[in-house]
């Protein structure tokens, strides 16, 4: 009879784990073998067994007991629908209050009345609509065990033995580690499968009672690794989709990898329960362990990437400060995307996953294991990366269609806009670091990145790289010790490739060099020609002159016979404009809106309301407005670019208003000298005297105005346009170029007093400088104002002198009014005498001024002005000399 019933248990333990099987092999669950790791086979044990009832659990069956165990086992294989229904007739299933509770109490007797018969329990599955994720799952979430049948409740386990607990626990935990719910473990209540952010922070478990306390710590212990699994699980369906980039995207698929293999353990661990009578609970612990360690770190980095990407919390920081991808999704709404990432739905992707990923290999450096799944994850998480690097630094191209990589590109500034670009938008902003989503494996390294891609972009752009060859020997992930060597080749490369193709294909020095003779007036014998011809059109105000016809006049003078411009090849490309805008008035905002000279946004602006600014509201003439254009062809226009042609043009302006006003004042020594009026020596010592004083003041005008311009050519262009080329022939990289070069035209205007406001406009007080005080305005503009006036008035200065001795009028027009001898008239003297007296007033005090100014700022800012210092001191000592004769006059 014991062997009988023994018979009948093994049997019921037999078609148990066929319906196990079963079960499992409806869930598409793959199983192989894992070589010498796997433990001994052994006699499968089940649910059903009553091991504990035939032998004591200390004593091990023997080989023959064996054998004839599996052939009553064969031979009763038929009997397993039969004789399972005696053994569940002790118990009947829950009620539905119960299952509802998810309770597992005993059964009610059989003296209560049966219930009605519930309807059949057939759970379907279904797919789901297609996501970004394309491995994501498609198949519906499936039935909780809450909503189980009372007919298929399992039996109690307060009614098993310890061995046929384990045996039930063990048979569990098989299904719960991939995911399922068991018999006996299953989902806690506040668990919804269907919601993400359950999924994501992984499934908790309860364990139903009555299972031994030993066996309950060590199945509790085991489900982290079970959570651990689920949440990974959604973790991979999470950061396939399509908006996480393909950073996460490696990451994922080598995630998927780890827990496909995590899949097949768990497929021997059911052969091993299947097959080999030592696998215990004790023992399926023991193996766990090393692959729950392992999942523990995957979902520790899962967490933090969640918690980045704003998905498990809510970030505090997420605001619209970190939010500077603005461009960049305008432009994608503007083709038809859908612009991304939005405001308060920040995505860890890119550099900051592999960031993360190198903080916590640094951080878990200690651990042998982790350091090796970090290293794996690292490495096939960066080779998406790696690929957009190596096409940024040998194609200058970027593929980054999920804003990623540390590179960002500005595709609403194009190229076309480089001749409206006056503030080098296209070099400096096109292309950018992300400086809050650099790997730290690029960190030392991030601007010859971008240099790099920047330099061979332009090469590209101009037909020099074929875009088209395959980048071969290039390192694919960050660990590979080509690394930087790769990055330091590229940009070498890089490098070479567009200073060959500025300096030799595109003449760059030649263009340089023919800027020089057009806007620095050097050897401009073509421009005087140019302005002898438009004079005509310069004296009328600005607003009325005819562009076309000095466009005109000046085409004519760049190709007159003799000329140097006429053999210059870039003659075309110079155009003439007007502007408006004064020339102190323009420099004022520059230098504000620029912050040239910090010292300018000071001042105080009630000085500039006190003081009318008379220059500023009338209209200048066409000398004054006159300025030249250069168009500049790409990529050239990289280097002389809008924002360097503006400073040619104040150059240019201010260059031209010196020799205007040098012409002015010589033409006023011609009439002095050649007119009747001024060479015929009067007879009255008054007239003669006031002769010598305006001669004077003509003659140190004029030394004024030669002695700034010859500072400004000689000892501030020439110099450091000799120390432009000799850089040039030196350089090394083309932004160092691009800084010599704007280096040069900065130093030029700063040190011909263009971008020093307290020169330019006003000069605020000082300690050290008590002559300068805080209504002092336009010290450089009153200067130039007051000579040009008076050049201007030489005209008028005649008529009023033949009024005041008429002795001085051409015999020729004493002819034409009658003859008569007109009287000396003295009011007329005293009235020449107090206008000749305010211009002298007005240039020796403020040449004086300029002068303290000059010592000032030569002391503390630029030494090169002490040697105009010293050559105004002429005009300076002249008035104290001319002072001194009228005082002992």
């Amino acid at each position: 009879m014991a062997s009988s019933s023994s018979s009948r248990a093994e049997t019921l333990r037999r078609g148990s784990h066929r319906e196990s099987v079963a079960a499992s092999a409806s869930r598409n669950r793959a199983y192989s073998t894992r070589g010498t790791n796997s433990p001994p086979l052994r006699k499968p044990t089940t649910r059903g067994s009553s091991r504990a009832n035939a032998m004591p659990a200390a004593i091990t069956p023997s080989s023959e007991t064996r054998r004839t165990e599996r052939h009553i086992t064969t031979t009763t294989t038929t009997r397993v629908s039969t004789r399972r229904s005696p053994v569940k007739e002790d118990f009947r299933p829950p009620s539905l209050a119960q299952r509802g509770s998810g309770s597992f109490n005993r059964p009610a007797t059989a003296t209560q009345p049966t219930p009605p018969p519930l309807p059949p329990w057939n759970p379907e599955a279904s797919l789901v609509p297609h996501t970004s994720a394309p491995l994501g799952s498609r198949i519906s979430v499936p039935p909780l065990s809450s909503i189980l049948p009372a007919s298929k409740a399992p039996v109690p386990l307060e009614t098993m033995d310890t061995n046929l607990q384990e045996a039930s626990i063990l048979e569990d935990l098989l299904f719960v580690f991939m995911g399922f719910e068991g018999q006996y473990i299953r989902f806690k209540d506040d668990y919804n499968p269907a919601n993400e952010t359950d999924r994501l922070l992984g499934p908790q478990y309860k364990i139903a009672p009555g299972l031994d306390p030993s066996l309950r710590d060590l199945t509790t212990t085991m489900l982290k690794m079970a959570t651990y699994y689920g949440a990974m699980e959604a973790f991979v369906e999470v950061q396939s989709r399509e908006e996480f980039g393909v950073v996460n995207h490696a990451l994922s698929a080598a995630i998927r990898k780890l827990l496909n293999e995590y899949l097949v353990l768990i497929g021997q661990f059911e052969h091993q329960f299947l097959t080999s009578p030592s696998f215990t609970l004790h023992m399926l612990h023991l193996h766990t362990m090393p692959t729950s360690h392992m999942l523990s770190h995957l979902y520790s980095l899962a967490n933090e990437i969640l918690k980045k990407n704003s998905m498990l919390e809510d970030d505090e920081d997420d605001s619209m400060d970190d939010f500077d991808d603005v461009d960049n999704i305008i432009e994608a709404l503007r083709e038809g995307g859908d612009g991304g990432a939005l405001p308060g739905s920040k995505l860890c992707r890119g550099g900051s996953v592999l960031a993360l990923l190198t903080d916590r290999l640094k951080a878990m450096a200690g651990d042998p294991a982790a350091k090796s799944l970090l290293s794996l994850l690292l490495r096939e998480a960066s080779r998406p990366y790696m690929n957009m690097l190596n096409e940024w630094l040998h194609k200058g191209m970027i593929h980054d269609p999920h804003q990623e990589f540390l590179i960002k590109e500005a595709k609403s500034i194009r190229r076309e806009r480089l001749e409206e670009d006056y503030t080098d938008e296209y070099w400096e902003k096109r292309y950018t670091v992300r400086l809050d989503d650099v790997p730290p494996q690029l960190e030392n390294v991030k601007d010859k990145v971008l240099l790099a891609g920047k330099y061979l972009n332009v090469v590209r752009e101009c037909g020099g790289v074929d875009v088209s060859k395959e980048m071969a020997d290039v390192p694919r992930t960050f660990e590979d010790v080509k690394f930087l060597e790769n990055v330091n080749s590229a940009y070498a490369h890089a490098n070479k490739s567009l200073l060959d193709l500025l300096l030799t294909t595109h003449a760059l020095p030649a263009r340089l060099r023919s800027l020089k003779h057009y806007f620095f007036l050097d050897r401009a014998d073509f421009f005087h020609h140019f302005l002898e011809m438009g004079h005509t059109e310069l004296q009328k105000q600005a607003k009325k002159v005819n562009i076309s016809k000095l466009q005109s006049l000046f085409d004519l003078a760049l190709r007159q016979p003799g000329s140097i411009a006429a053999s210059d090849p870039f003659k075309e490309d110079v155009k003439v404009s007007m502007n408006e805008v004064d020339l102190t008035k323009w420099l004022m905002r520059v230098v504000n809106v620029s912050g040239v000279d910090e010292g300018a946004m000071s001042l105080d602006t009630t000085t500039h309301q006190a003081a009318p600014n008379n220059v500023d509201d009338k209209p200048i003439t066409g000398y004054y407005a006159l300025e030249l254009d250069y168009r500049v062809p790409f990529p050239l226009s990289l280097v002389i670019s809008r924002k360097t042609v503006l400073r040619y043009q104040l150059l240019f302006r201010h260059l031209l208003s010196l020799r205007h006003l040098e012409s002015q004042l010589c033409s006023a020594w011609r009439d002095h000298t050649s007119v009747y009026t001024w060479k015929h020596r009067s007879k009255y010592p008054e007239v003669e005297q006031w002769k010598r004083r305006a001669w004077t003041l003509r003659a140190r005008m004029l030394v004024f105005v030669q002695q700034l311009l010859y500072f400004c050519t000689m000892e501030v262009v020439e110099p450091n346009w000799a120390k432009l080329m000799k850089r040039m022939d030196e350089v090394k990289t083309v932004d160092e170029l691009m800084q010599h070069h704007v280096d040069f035209l900065d130093t030029c205007l700063k040190e011909c007093m263009l971008t020093n406001a307290k020169l330019l406009k006003v000069c605020p007080p000082s300690p050290f400088l008590p002559s300068i005080t805080a209504n002092i305005p336009q010290i450089h503009a009153k200067l130039i104002t007051t000579c040009a006036m008076f050049s201007s008035y030489t005209a008028h200065l005649s008529r009023s002198l033949i009024a005041a001795d008429p002795e001085l009028a051409a015999p020729s027009a004493r002819y034409e009014e009658g003859g008569d001898q007109l009287a000396f008239d003295p009011e007329n003297m005293t009235k020449l005498n107090e206008n000749l007296g305010k211009y002298e007033h007005n240039f020796s005090r403020h040449l004086k001024i300029l002068l303290d100014a000059l010592n000032y700022f030569a002391a503390t800012e630029t030494v090169v002005l002490l040697s105009l210092c010293a050559r105004l001191q002429m005009a300076q000592t002249s008035n104290e000399n001319k002072e001194q004769l009228v005082i002992t006059g």
